[in-house]
């Protein structure tokens, strides 16, 4: 199958990429056709869950306020942003029918609080411009020809058959039992422009598993080793020792290169690629929790103050809200220092992180605080009989959330009245590892972007082809700055191909 213009990936990045290529060739007296070819099959599967399904699609900053949260080359991402910029992106949704709202720390959310319908949206948006999704379809191999580039393909179709069976008297096709068969097929497409859209390694089960590292690679372009971002860091004694299932664990998330024979596909490991560092300090989310892990799992604070310290100096601090999850620390503070923090423990430096319960208070106002409460306490007549571990305990919940009070006690076990003020205000974790790519909400790392136009996303090194999204090394903070950067990226890609024709 021939298309004028073919976008490998039909993620938020790929997706906004068919849309500015349509729109473009649209306005063209020739027009000209644009196909997406998703692996997945459904489109938008790593969008689906992104702000825990609500999507947090971007973030209306001005590029002054946006700029401070991308945390690689600015001046790389600086065209597509002002191609679509934040109000832009909105404008085009609602075109398409998504209405959306802004809160709190400038972020857009669909109106609705769910990510389906920027899904929806956006395979909308697609359609009316006569774009073509085929899905199941996973490219196996990019040539360059004299007319553009030729994709191998393995087309994966399921059908599903209503049978009927020899006990059926009275035959109701609606109820009859359902055969599915799952039909596997080589395909090739070609084109003239193409844009490569895949994703990082996060989230694997999303479909992003490195594809198009591997095609930048076999094409000369040099890929930064990757590491997951945003992502939950571990303190010690959060996790068991062991997982019994480690081994199978790290294999799995490898990514795994497939070989087909005939109509019958085998997977084969084949060794880290370059762009797949050994991942030191990697826990696999799956691992249990110990007992302490245990009581902190569950328990979200707002309003305080996480700071990392790398081999004993300050290397970060963040304020706003944290969550202790099955993970480890994360939220949004935890995910801002995490990029950082797992760079550290990679490269075998010592981690830890400080949080402060009460960063508006002082230390000495807080003990004064404190001191006074626990008057109260000993004055109340409830407190007669009581033991000084549960009086203790019902003055730490006084001051914080009361389902958190036994894992501060287990883990500061020496505290005092005297010096609880102190611990408060500096509770030390030694951070151990992180989870890795099974979970990290992005990939930092990529397609190096000195080999990119920024102008464009045109390859330097092949001529007629694309790079946009998370493919490239191209990483921010937490709060729908990625996204945004995705969709600006991928419209920006999607437009310059159609010129191009």
């Amino acid at each position: 199958m021939r298309s004028d213009i073919i976008v490998i990936g039909g993620g938020a990045a790929g997706l906004l990429a068919a849309v500015g290529a349509a729109e473009t060739l649209a306005r063209t007296e020739n027009g000209g056709t644009v196909t997406v070819l998703e692996k997945m099959p459904k489109t938008g599967r790593k969008i689906m869950i992104t702000g825990k399904g609500r999507c947090n699609f971007t973030n209306v900053k001005d590029w002054a306020g946006f700029s401070d949260h991308i945390r690689t080359d600015v001046n790389f991402v600086s065209p597509s942003w002002h191609n679509l910029p934040p109000e832009k992106l909105i404008e085009l949704l609602r075109s398409n029918g998504l209405r959306s709202v802004v809160e709190r720390g400038d972020r857009a959310f669909p109106q609705s609080h769910n990510a389906g319908d920027v899904v929806d949206t956006l395979v909308r948006a697609c359609t009316l411009l006569g774009v073509k999704i085929v899905t199941g379809c996973e490219v196996k191999t990019i040539d360059k020809t004299a007319r553009g580039y030729s994709l191998d393909c393995i087309r994966t179709t399921v059908k599903e058959f209503r049978q009927r069976t020899d006990d059926d008297r009275d035959y109701d096709r609606r109820n009859a039992p359902v055969r599915k068969e799952t039909t596997i097929e080589p395909e090739e497409y070609s084109c003239r422009k193409l844009i490569v859209a895949t994703g990082g390694l996060s989230y694997p089960g999303t479909g992003s598993t490195g594809d198009g590292y591997m095609w930048a690679e076999e094409i000369g372009h040099t890929v930064t080793p990757c590491f997951p971002s945003l992502t939950a860091l571990v303190p010690a004694g959060y996790k068991s020792e062991k997982n019994p299932l480690a081994e199978e664990i790290k294999v799995a998330f490898r990514g795994q290169r497939r070989t087909v024979f005939g109509n019958r596909r085998e997977a084969r490991i084949n060794p880290l690629p370059s762009y797949y560092p050994k991942l030191q300090g990697h826990i696999e989310r799956i691992t249990p929790m110990s007992e302490i892990g245990e009581l902190f799992n569950g328990n979200a604070l707002e309003n305080v103050r996480l700071t990392l310290y790398i081999d004993g100096n300050e290397a970060q601090s963040e304020f706003g809200d944290l969550e202790f999850t099955d993970g480890g620390i994360e939220g949004p503070i935890g995910f801002q220092v995490s990029r950082k923090a797992v760079k550290a423990i990679m490269n075998g430096s010592k981690v830890s992180a400080v949080l402060d319960m009460k960063p508006a208070v002082e230390t000495e106002k807080l003990s004064e605080d404190i001191h006074q409460k626990w008057e109260e306490i000993l004055a109340d007549p409830r407190s007669s009989g009581q033991d000084f571990k549960r009086l203790f305990r019902i003055l730490l919940g006084k001051l914080i959330p009361w389902n958190l009070t036994l894992a501060f006690l287990r883990t500061n076990p020496k505290v005092s009245v005297d010096s609880l003020a102190e611990r408060l205000k500096n509770w030390r974790f030694e951070i151990v590892g992180f989870v890795g790519f099974e979970r990290s909400v992005i990939t930092a790392g990529g397609i190096s972007t000195d080999e990119v136009v920024a102008k464009t996303l045109e390859s330097k090194k092949s001529e007629g082809l694309y790079f946009c999204g998370e493919v490239l090394d191209m990483d921010s903070d937490t709060g729908g700055y990625n996204l945004q950067t995705a969709f600006c990226t991928g419209y920006l890609a999607g437009i310059s191909a159609a010129k191009a024709l």
